[in-house]
């Protein structure tokens, strides 16, 4: 999909085709999709410096938690990442395919960019009104490409406060960042220790 198509679905100009749909065939029967919900952070020492990123997936009563780290990176870089590896590592899910996804972050730079700010920037080929490069851009087009396809609801949390899940994002972020060993939770949400 070429920016000016992208443009046009962020306007609500272009629909995706996803092909017939169950609802479609049988209107008369009640399907219940679960939402698929994901906190997400990001941490950086010294902006730039080493970086952590961390998302929590919680999907068909199963909670996964995921991180990474980069050496020389920043905050935003950071947050962006955890959005665009939280995407991926649903690939395959049938919730996925009908978009039932909400994303909860403490980062405004994330929210704002991809709900507010990307489509001028599609609009002026990835230009700022300021007529400068965006910041970030192979990453703001990666995160662009994983949520074309998907409804994704983008939710802004207060950092640092008292949402557990956004708290344990931050830990396993800053722990990323700091480069220490990080246990991170795979299983069921019976189970989780939040």
């Amino acid at each position: 999909m070429n920016d000016e198509e992208r443009q046009k679905r962020l306007n609500g100009q272009l629909t995706g085709s996803r092909g017939t749909g169950y609802a479609e065939i049988f209107p008369n029967k009640k399907i219940k999709i679960e939402k698929i919900t994901i906190y997400t952070d990001g941490s950086s020492k010294g902006n730039p410096g080493p970086g952590g990123y961390a998302a929590i997936i919680f999907e068909a009563g199963k909670v996964k938690e995921i991180g990474g780290r980069d050496l020389h990176t920043t905050n935003n870089r950071m947050e962006l990442r955890a959005a665009i590896e939280a995407l991926r590592a649903l690939s395959g899910s049938e919730n996925v395919e009908r978009g039932e996804i909400e994303i909860h972050s403490d980062s405004e730079y994330l929210i704002k960019g991809i709900t507010l700010w990307i489509s001028g920037w599609l609009k002026n080929s990835w230009r700022t009104k300021a007529k400068k490069d965006v910041l970030n851009k192979d990453l703001w087009q990666e995160l662009l490409e994983q949520t074309e396809k998907r409804k994704v609801e983008w939710h802004h949390v207060r950092g640092h406060a008292d949402n557990e899940l956004n708290n344990r994002c931050d830990k396993i972020a800053t722990d990323f960042a700091d480069g220490i060993n990080v246990q991170l939770y795979d299983g069921s949400k019976e189970k989780y220790f939040i």
